[in-house]
């Protein structure tokens, strides 16, 4: 997942994990999101297959850099814990799977509508795809237009003034660096 579009760039379900899953999954989401080397982070857990020598290898050949969520810390990625969360409480979603290949199906429906059509309140209610593929200034400046129209026809529907539209977050972070910890470590 992408956390500043919350845009889900690749998944994969499959009997078991492994580091050579893990190492074709990221080598093709690199591949299939033109990843230039030395631009991504990616955080993911403890798990055996993420810190294998194996995919730490990947990664550096990808010029990624790596980051694993704090031992014991369990939501260590809001935004990844957020998607599971409205995975699990879709109301399609099921008690069992019949088979990994029903999982598979479920998810591909789910992946396709949680990129496509879902709205994010952290992103100004746009789609995670919106975001990710930059079209969502212009939906936004298109609803800036809706609103001052509604505003002009009905002002007294709008007690507080002028309405504003919602901007898409400049950054966003798993861990924000504490801002006096970098100058400090700066100076010294």
């Amino acid at each position: 997942m992408d956390i500043f579009s919350r845009f889900v760039v690749s998944w994969m379900i499959a009997f078991r994990e492994s580091a050579t899953l893990a190492e074709d999954l990221i080598a093709e989401t690199c591949l299939k999101q033109e990843i230039v080397p030395g631009t991504l982070t990616i955080h993911a857990d403890n798990g055996s297959s993420m810190k294998s020598v194996t995919v730490g290898q990947l990664l550096m050949d990808l010029g990624v850099t790596k980051t694993h969520s704090r031992p014991h810390v369990s939501n260590d990625n809001p935004y990844s814990e957020s998607a599971f969360k409205t995975l699990k409480y879709r109301p399609d979603f099921p008690d069992r799977f019949g088979s990994i290949e029903d999982a598979r199906s479920f998810c591909r429906g789910f992946f396709h509508w949680y990129n496509m059509k879902h709205r994010h309140s952290g992103i100004a209610m746009m789609t995670p795809y919106s975001v990710h593929y930059g079209t969502a200034e212009k939906t936004l400046e298109q609803r800036a237009v809706v609103l001052i129209q509604a505003y002009m026809n009905h002002p007294e529907r709008f007690v507080n003034g002028i309405p504003s539209v919602k901007t898409v977050p400049r950054e966003v972070w798993i861990n924000k660096p504490n801002v006096k910890e970098q100058v400090t470590q700066s100076v010294t």
